[in-house]
């Protein structure tokens, strides 16, 4: 892997109505306010959107971290709450809460499973490019 790497992402709108993002191979996406700033509600939003990117990024993660360990699970199914608050007049996401649940089969090392997870919450990419803190909680189930 040669470093920098670069991701282009084109944004197109009129001057009412949804935004168009686009980028090289992939299917388009509209984009419009969340209905917390009088948008509809019905598309994605820029804040849904960088929350989506932290529940993603800590899955792809976690898969990377769980092949190179040989950890087997069955699924992760993640959940993610950005809170955007107001701090000295600027708005910003100031913490997010990942939920990781784990299910894997019965007997496998449950304290494994939670340094990986953990690891995951460490190395995501995503969330390190974040300056609001990552706060993560994790299940583990056995099925």
């Amino acid at each position: 892997m040669n470093f920098p790497h670069t991701y282009r992402v084109q944004g197109s709108a009129e001057a009412a109505g949804l935004v168009k993002l686009s980028c090289d191979n992939l299917p388009a996406l509209n984009s419009a306010p969340p209905a917390q700033f009088g948008g509809p509600g019905t598309e994605w939003s820029p804040e849904d959107l960088l929350v989506a990117a932290v529940a993603d990024c800590f899955i792809l993660s976690f898969r990377a971290i769980a092949a190179a360990s040989k950890f087997e699970y069955q699924t992760i199914d993640v959940s993610v709450v950005g809170t955007l608050d107001r701090v000295e007049r600027e708005m910003l996401f100031t913490d997010f809460k990942v939920h990781a649940k784990l299910s894997v089969a019965g007997g496998v090392d449950q304290s494994r499973a939670l340094r990986l997870l953990e690891k995951a919450e460490q190395t995501c990419l995503i969330t390190n490019s974040l300056k609001a803190p990552v706060h993560l909680e994790t299940e583990i189930v056995a099925v």
